[in-house]
């Protein structure tokens, strides 16, 4: 069976070289081959420390270790939506699609029931390796390991300390400080205990996973344990929650959406006479003015803030088309992309025509949806606490 060393690493690749030391003082079986997750901003550090300043073949070779395959290609990137390298993952949309990368990946590799994985969670931001370890707990199998390695604190952060050589080898201390006898570092190697889900998931749902992000394929799983579900919709947050899935939605998007929940099964019917009557403009600003006070947002419907909090309502226009359908869209795009088909659809908001009129709604039936934080200024039912 090959032996396959997955690894995320950030900006200290000797992570690397003392996870392998460790290995092959632990008496596991020494990896075939490396793969590495890491950002574009880590890979020269990574290429130039560990292939062309040769400490990985140093290892190797002061150790009679056995060849390991590693070159450029072993090197995985975290890319975004369109496939670009993301030069680091600090931002919110950054760490989705370092996310779904590093699940899509581990779920690639333990689809070959010839490898066995170890997984390394020692290098790489805190969320990186926590979903790297989620990942590996909905895929893993028992042929696969997940560890962690730790160095004694005077080794660490050590910029020319890689492994423990066998002779005395002296270097640089932490921080610039004094020096330090490299022989001498104690590596440790901690494997993790985690559950493994993927032998209690049906094969057909785990084929389904192959496109999914990490947020649709969290969805799923959970799905797949529940006969129904609750969704939970915190308006000051801004936040629809469902089967442990948070969508975020803008002020503008979350109060569309509680005011056309609010409207139930009937939904809100948009005929040629729709745009003439502000009072649909007027029912929005009710939960809008909740939330924010942007200008664009009341200017749109012909009003500014501070006249719509004076209730000088002569300037108010009624609600167009172009400017609901584009709400519609965004979040049921939202929706989509981050829950499972099965799920978003019930959530979404629907569009059916009837004659000449479109009717707009959120289905309600089979679902329970409760509805945190809510409070609408004007013209609007308080909801607060409650479900419906």
């Amino acid at each position: 069976m090959k032996q396959i060393l997955l690894s995320t690493i950030g900006a200290s690749p000797q992570v690397l070289t003392e996870t392998l030391y460790a290995i092959a003082h632990s008496g596991r079986p020494f990896p075939h081959e490396i793969f590495v997750i890491s950002t574009l901003s880590c890979r020269d550090a990574l290429l130039n420390g560990l292939v062309r300043d040769g400490h990985l073949a140093a290892l190797i070779e002061e150790y009679q270790l056995p060849n390991i395959e590693f070159d450029e290609s072993n090197i995985w990137l975290i890319e975004d939506a369109q496939g670009r390298p993301l030069e680091d993952a600090k931002s919110v949309e950054d760490q989705s699609h370092m996310a779904d990368f590093i699940t899509q990946k581990v779920y690639e590799l333990t689809r070959d029931n010839n490898c066995a994985i170890h997984a390394s969670l020692a290098g790489g931001r805190k969320t990186m390796a926590f979903y790297f370890g989620y990942a590996m707990s909905m895929f893993g199998r028992a042929q696969d390991t997940l560890s962690h390695v730790f160095v004694n604190d005077d080794y660490e952060f050590v910029r020319d300390f890689w492994y423990p050589t066998k002779q005395p080898k002296w270097v640089t201390g932490k921080h610039g400080h004094g020096e330090l006898d490299v022989s001498r570092a104690t590596i440790t190697l901690a494997e993790i205990p985690f559950v493994r889900m993927s032998s209690a998931i049906d094969e057909t749902l785990a084929d389904s996973m192959a496109n999914q992000s990490f947020s649709q394929t969290v969805g799923m799983l959970n799905a797949s344990t529940q006969n129904s579900f609750t969704v939970s919709i915190d308006a000051c947050a801004r936040l629809i929650s469902t089967l442990g899935v948070d969508i975020k939605l803008t002020a503008k998007e979350i109060a569309f959406y509680l005011w056309l929940l609010e409207k139930g099964e009937k939904g809100l019917l948009v005929d040629r006479y729709f745009s003439d009557d502000p009072q649909f403009s007027l029912e929005f600003l009710g939960w809008y003015a909740h939330f924010a006070s942007d200008p664009r947002v009341f200017g749109s419907l012909g009003i500014t803030p501070e006249d719509y909090r004076a209730n000088e309502l002569a300037s108010l226009t009624g609600m167009d088309k172009e400017f609901l359908q584009p709400i519609c869209s965004t979040v049921n795009r939202k929706l989509r992309k981050s829950l499972p088909g099965q799920v978003a659809v019930k959530l979404e908001i629907t569009s059916v025509t009837e004659d000449f009129a479109q009717r707009y709604r959120i289905q309600q039936k089979d679902l329970r949806v409760e509805v945190l934080n809510c409070t609408s200024n004007r013209g609007a039912k308080v909801l607060d606490n409650g479900s419906i």
